[in-house]
């Protein structure tokens, strides 16, 4: 049974905030753009969500201490990327030590020289429309511009600090 409390420690409050949303899964994606320099930066991102089918929009959240923050500026390009169980190594890798994220042969060059990830369900290209920083977060509106389907495979979930596959429920 879930109690409810009223505190005035903050800290509890964040720890609370966290471990509730531990256990609320979230589709994973990989969102990469190229910085200012033309260095390929991205990041795993558990926020990607549908804004609008007409036009076509999508919002994710980012920390504005990303290595991939300076990028979003409206007019920049991102390429989104969803992923599944077989691509989750990805999400692994992209969440990791930002020096090692472009080591190796796990991505092409594609529109505008933005690295598309290998092997994902699906990609979209997408132009930044607004930026909106709360604190020391933000939350970046892209409108889709072009994308391409990869091969089918399940969701894959973030839950509990764990990536994993859902589960069918029976009736």
């Amino acid at each position: 049974m879930l109690q409810s409390r009223v505190n005035d420690d903050p800290t509890e409050d964040t720890e609370a905030f966290k471990q509730a949303f531990r256990r609320h899964a979230a589709g994973v994606a990989v969102v990469t753009t190229l910085l200012p320099d033309g260095s390929p930066a991205g990041f795993t991102a558990t926020s990607l969500a549908s804004l609008a089918a007409v036009p076509p929009l999508a919002t994710f959240n980012m920390a504005q201490v990303s290595s991939a923050w300076p990028a979003m500026v409206p007019g920049n390009r991102v390429i989104i990327h969803t992923l599944g169980p077989r691509s989750r190594q990805h999400a692994e890798r992209m969440a990791a030590d930002r020096d090692l994220r472009f080591a190796g042969d796990h991505f092409t060059a594609g529109p505008y020289g933005i690295p598309i990830i290998n092997d994902v369900t699906a990609w979209m290209l997408a132009s930044v429309l607004e930026v909106h920083p709360v604190h020391a977060n933000a939350v970046v509106i892209v409108q889709i511009e072009d994308g391409a389907l990869g091969e089918p495979d399940e969701a894959l979930l973030y839950h509990e600090r764990t990536y994993m596959r859902p589960s069918t429920l029976g009736s």
